[in-house]
């Protein structure tokens, strides 16, 4: 029986390049790449105009916004390991199908409570989409130069969503609800549902194990107490709470792993955790997706509540740091072949670093010029790390097993999403609140609004009369600007983690033919 690297080394041998099939087919795994980048942009943009329109309450507004990204979390490994069983086309077309039906029901939901739980069936669904897009994107590319670069457009592919979102998204709200920019999902989607099954090949794992219901229950019941307990924490603070789910969280986790080593056909091989290059990547991705998506929470608002930009406005600002992005990840494919990888994500890395740095430095400024270049520099270096490190984690293992450590893949970006609105966002929030000055004399109910969120206190002041609206906007903004100081120093932090972890664990990006693999 082969070692793991056996396996690998051998699947690397028999690469074969692609034609135009090919290629056709990495466009429309593309769209559902869109659509999940484009969702997460549009909805950061929309989330002052939700806030007007349903008032929902500070963890009200974090769970809008991580409501998708949690109950997506805890199902990934399960989907993608059903992907591997079931046929990841097949978990692609019903996931596309599923998404874009709760989409519609989310742009019409009356209610924040609703608005959160079609949020939450829509990660049922993203769940089948992502992992099904670069496990198939692994079997299709089996040589390895043609699939970093594949993988280097669908990294890109992410940024150009996250570019375009603000853009389309802020016409939208600019000429309609706020609902509207969830039913983006329908014409990105019915493009999948119709050449998905002309270009892309079937593809599972030939000698699945049987289901475990118990790994998939151990598996939820891991992720989704561990990031509530995050974000409890985030909105409330230290409490008992937190503290219980994250032991809850901890417990299942160990059992899940337990139970994986013991069994003989495991949902999710551990085997691959050995792998320093696997677990550095993975863990690369998680603190660089915490990053950006933090960034991203405070600096929407920022542009739109305190510099006063329309949505397609504070879009178009942040469109030359997405280009970075887009550039940079596309730009490491020629220097990954020759330069390992633990230099080329740590020295891109330190752009980023630079960028939150810029932001902490000039934050209360109201500087529009550094917050874009700031964001060009974060953007350059997530760009080129993503791709990277993406490439190392398919190449870490075998291509019948690439739903599974897709999954993992996509649950490290996820999970990055909600630590980075969760965490960077928690904090945020409690700084502004403990570092408001509201004006005297202010009526209780707009006091205790102004107090939840920026955007409550600029919405209150909207009924107020002319000298005390001024005040109390300037003190929202001024709190808001001094949280985001500090906000962004954490950041910086998480990213010289990020960098460490890289000059530690990764190995080279070169393929394995070109190479003696230690």
């Amino acid at each position: 029986m082969m070692t793991l690297t056996e396996e690998i080394r051998l699947a690397d041998s028999r690469g074969a390049r692609v034609g135009w099939r090919g290629w056709a087919a990495l466009v429309v795994l593309m769209l559902p790449v869109l659509l999940v980048s484009v969702d997460n942009t549009v909805l950061s943009f929309a989330l002052p105009d939700i806030a007007r329109d349903l008032a929902p309450t500070s963890a009200e507004q974090l769970w809008i916004i991580d409501a998708y990204p949690l109950v997506l979390a805890g199902l990934l490994v399960t989907m993608g390991t059903l992907g591997d069983r079931f046929g990841r086309r097949r978990m692609l077309m019903i996931g596309a199908t599923g998404f874009a039906a709760v989409s519609v029901l989310a742009a019409f939901a009356p209610t924040a409570t609703l608005l959160i739980a079609a949020r939450a069936a829509m990660g049922v669904f993203g769940a089948m989409l992502m992992p099904s897009t670069l496990s198939l994107l692994r079997s299709i590319f089996t040589d390895r130069d043609q699939r970093r670069f594949a993988i280097a457009v669908w990294a890109a592919m992410f940024s150009a969503g996250a570019a375009l979102g603000p853009i389309v998204g802020g016409i939208l709200l600019e000429h309609f609800s706020w609902g509207s920019v969830f039913l983006l999902s329908v014409p990105v989607l019915v493009p999948l549902l119709v050449f998905a099954p002309l270009l892309l090949p079937e593809s599972r794992d030939p000698h699945p194990g049987r289901i475990d219901p118990l790994s998939i229950v151990l598996s939820l019941a891991t992720m989704v107490p561990f990031v509530y307990a995050i974000k409890e924490f985030a909105v409330h603070g230290a409490g008992l709470l937190p503290l219980v789910l994250l032991v809850v969280g901890a417990l299942c986790g160990a059992l899940f792993v337990r139970r994986q080593l013991r069994t003989s056909s495991p949902m999710l091989d551990m085997r691959l955790f050995r792998r320093g290059t696997f677990s550095g990547a993975l863990l690369v991705n998680l603190l660089s997706v915490v990053a950006l998506v933090g960034f991203l929470f405070f600096v929407s608002q920022h542009l739109q509540l305190i510099v006063g930009l329309s949505p397609m406005q504070a879009g178009l600002a942040l469109v030359p740091g997405m280009a970075a992005m887009i550039a940079s990840g596309l730009l490491v494919v020629p220097i990954a072949r020759r330069v390992d990888a633990r230099i080329v994500v740590s020295v891109a890395l330190v752009f980023s670093v630079a960028g939150y740095v810029m932001v902490a430095l000039t934050a209360a400024d109201n500087a529009l010029g550094f917050l874009i270049g700031a964001f060009a520099l974060l953007g350059l270096g997530i760009g080129a790390a993503e791709t990277v490190s993406n490439d190392l984690i398919l190449a870490s293992v075998p291509p019948a097993k690439s739903g599974a450590a897709s999954a993992v893949s996509e649950t490290a970006y996820e999970l990055g999403a909600v630590l980075g609105t969760a965490v960077l966002g928690g904090i945020l929030t409690a700084l502004y609140r403990t570092g408001i000055l509201l004006p005297a004399g202010l009526p209780a109910d707009v006091a205790a609004a102004s107090r939840e969120t920026l955007a409550g206190a600029m919405s209150a002041a909207e009924g107020l009369d002319p000298a005390t609206a001024e005040a109390l906007q300037t003190a929202a903004a001024h709190a808001f600007d001094a949280g985001v100081g500090v906000t962004a120093l954490i950041g910086a932090g998480l990213v010289v983690i990020a960098a460490i972890i890289a000059a530690t664990t990764l190995g080279t990006s070169r393929p394995a033919r070109e190479r003696v693999d230690h």
